[in-house]
């Protein structure tokens, strides 16, 4: 057991910029790859050899092995100490992302995801602690702000370049481009924080909690990854994995509330602001990314836009977000934080509702409109929530809070890109099904419609084809309306759970105190 440092002072100048954007780039690369292999997956598909649903385990192996790592991020830290520990994770990391470039064939791809996705799992929560640590106290709001700047925009880049790498290089490249990045931040990040090391200690492996972890939370990934291309629990697969992630998560519960060295910290969501900051962003992201994912799917299967258009379309999000988190990182530490995230959710609310305004008229400028509104929810939404949720927390315990916080908000993201997209298919088939009702044979509009097209040179079959894609148009179009509307109202109701958190005084006083361990 190595023993407990002095407090160290933050870092001052060039070094802490330097550190700061070691950190940053090593989170960026992090968040960027759980979504740039989403673009190339026909393309990976298609060279290796299998079906395109094949190709989706690269996304669900991935997912599955880093909600897994997640959460171990407290008690590997007190084993190895946080610096080693990140150290160690961004230069596995560089290794399996080489690996998987190599990778000849769909199965050694998919293992070697699964070991990308594992040993990324510390990287996120362990660049907040070290980034907490570096800035003075008064100064840990805008740590925070460059976090989650890093943390928002890389879902939103990784599907335009890893568009861009696969049309104009080849896939291997969305893993080959980590190794220079990985390279240079762990290598910047030794330098400048193996002298701030934290304490560490000869903690007891708790193997049962974490084989029940492995058990719960890999069932759940492969359930909400698989769910809707099996048809949800109409698949005895999919009920097998509902049953094993239930049973599971109750005796991980069981367990862990009674083991004396735990190895996820579940004393944690004792704290009020803990659960209630970890609830409000993990359902707030959860709802965010759900977004993210069906606006290019409607776009691209139902309003003609390429792949790269609707990456365009949601590119622009973070011009409004780099102007104004500087401003809330300055400011968060003098106002209560749960205003800022109120009028975060105020704002991703007015978004969702001006896009359940949509036809399959609206244009591009239109369409644009609200990405470039919801930069402002953006800039306010991550840092006041990170802010709740560590405030009041122990030095020695941020490793442990930002994993397990991390682990609900990634659980979420996946929840919510899951219900969402199942949602949309389903009512979607049920606005298709009364539309039809609404052109059968008989009534005035749906014969004039068949005459017309029949006499622009088109068969009877031909005809009926045309209108049918245009009642699924219609029907999809209804559906995303719905989803868009339903999303505005979790954020209206999202407010009142930010109220519940108390408000503390530099509520990031103790959380910026992060690496003085």
């Amino acid at each position: 057991m190595s023993a407990p440092q002095a407090v160290l002072p933050p870092l001052q100048g060039s070094t802490r910029l330097v550190g700061t954007l070691a950190l940053s780039a090593a989170t960026f690369m992090n968040v960027l790859d759980s979504s740039i292999a989403n673009v190339s997956l026909p393309a990976i598909s298609g060279d290796l050899g299998v079906s395109p649903v094949q190709g989706t385990w690269v996304i669900t192996s991935f997912a599955v092995a880093n909600a897994i790592a997640v959460p171990l991020t407290g008690w590997l830290t007190q084993r190895l100490g946080t610096v080693r520990l990140f150290v160690a994770s961004v230069l596995l990391f560089v290794l399996t992302s080489w690996l998987c470039g190599l990778a000849p064939n769909m199965t050694t791809l998919i293992a070697f995801r699964a070991l990308q996705g594992f040993v990324a799992g510390p990287m996120i929560p362990l660049s907040q602690t070290l980034l907490l640590s570096s800035y003075p106290r008064a100064k840990a709001g805008s740590a925070m702000a460059i976090w989650s700047m890093t943390t928002l925009l890389a879902p939103i880049m990784g599907p335009l370049l890893g568009g861009w790498i696969t049309d104009n290089i080849s896939w291997p490249w969305i893993f080959y481009i980590n190794v220079p990045v990985g390279l240079a931040a762990a290598a910047l990040t030794w330098i400048i924080y193996r002298d701030r090391e934290s304490a560490t200690r000869k903690v007891p492996i708790d193997a049962i909690g974490l084989a029940l972890l492995v058990i719960w939370v890999g069932a759940l990934q492969l359930m909400l990854d698989k769910g809707k291309e099996l048809d949800w629990f109409h698949s005895p697969l999919i009920i097998a994995f509902a049953v094993v992630a239930v049973v599971g998560f109750v005796y991980f519960l069981v367990w862990e509330l009674t083991e004396e060295h735990p190895v996820v910290d579940l004393s944690l969501f004792k704290l009020r602001n803990f659960w209630a900051g970890s609830l409000a962003t993990s359902v707030g992201y959860g709802v965010f990314f759900a977004n993210v994912v069906l606006l290019p799917l409607w776009l691209q299967q139902f309003m003609g836009y390429t792949a790269t258009l609707a990456g365009l379309v949601l590119a622009p999000v973070g011009l409004l977000a780099i102007v104004l988190s500087p401003m809330v990182g300055l400011t968060v530490g003098r106002v209560d934080p749960r205003w800022y995230a109120s009028f975060a959710f105020v704002v991703f609310a007015a978004v969702m509702w001006m896009r359940s305004q949509f036809t399959v008229q609206t244009d591009f400028m239109t369409i644009l409109l609200p990405t470039v509104v919801q930069g402002v929810a953006m800039a306010f939404f991550f840092v006041p929530l990170v802010t709740i949720t560590l405030s009041g927390l122990e030095p020695e315990r941020i490793a442990a809070a930002s994993g397990l916080s991390n682990f609900t908000r990634i659980t979420a993201g996946a929840m919510g890109t899951s219900i969402s997209t199942t949602l949309w298919e389903n009512r979607a088939a049920m606005h298709h099904a009364e539309l039809v009702e609404a052109v059968r044979y008989g009534r005035l509009p749906a014969e004039q419609a068949l005459t017309q097209l029949q006499a622009s040179g088109m068969s009877h079959e031909q005809a009926l084809a045309a209108i049918n894609q245009l009642v699924t148009q219609q029907a999809f179009m209804i559906s995303t309306q719905e989803i868009f509307y339903a999303s505005a109202l979790l954020f209206v109701a999202l407010i009142g759970l930010v109220w519940l958190a108390r408000h503390r005084d530099s509520a990031v006083d103790s959380a910026a105190a992060a690496g003085a361990h």
